[in-house]
């Protein structure tokens, strides 16, 4: 059995990223503007948009297709991150087998695989957390941007390093628990089917 390398896992799990993003940039738009509503209040008449296809209506009646793709260029660069976690996953199992004298294609057993799967979500966080950021202020609806770079500019002139990675604790907390299911689930099953 021929194992893909750092590059092939890293080539085709962004690959997967950019189709998904194509489908899914305008759910993300309509959730951003719909949680940053936050000027009515409690007052649901004075709320710009009533739901999820109320919102995706509206935007797209208002601003057109590029409306509903707003903020993609810097979410291609998101699909980075889930990339550059799938290829640290998979190099990380195979540098602790290869470690422990072992085939790389040998079953961990699940606190292995937690701790790979963890270790490969935190660095992918720290990696390209930025760009979320930077997609979501282009997507707020109450702050105008000329563009990626504008976002990028003000934000280091206003707020410096620490602008880029406003919430990635909270972010790190709630992300990396599903993350570690996800991989022990994928793990165990495909283990099963083989």
């Amino acid at each position: 059995m021929e194992n893909l390398g750092a590059i092939e896992h890293l080539a085709s799990a962004a690959e997967a990223g950019v189709m998904t993003l194509c489908i899914t940039n305008p759910i993300w738009v309509t959730k951003t503007r719909l949680v940053l509503q936050y000027e009515a209040g409690a007052d649901l008449s004075k709320k710009q948009y009533k739901g999820m296809f109320d919102a995706l209506i509206k935007i797209y009646r208002h601003e057109g297709i590029r409306g509903l793709y707003k903020g993609f260029v810097p979410g291609l660069f998101g699909t980075s991150h889930g990339a550059l976690q799938f290829m640290a996953y998979e190099d990380l199992k195979s540098r602790y087998n290869k470690y422990k004298n072992r085939p790389s294609h040998m079953k961990l057993n699940t606190l292995e695989y937690i701790t790979m799967a963890a270790t490969s979500k935190i660095f992918a966080v720290t990696a390209t957390y930025p760009y979320q950021v930077v997609r979501a202020r282009l997507q707020d609806q109450h702050n105008r941007y000329s563009g990626v770079l504008d976002v990028i500019r003000r934000t280091w002139r206003k707020e410096g390093v620490r602008g880029f990675y406003k919430g990635i604790m909270p972010n790190v907390i709630r992300v990396t628990p599903a993350c570690c299911i996800t991989f022990v689930v994928y793990e165990k099953v495909s283990h099963l089917l083989l």
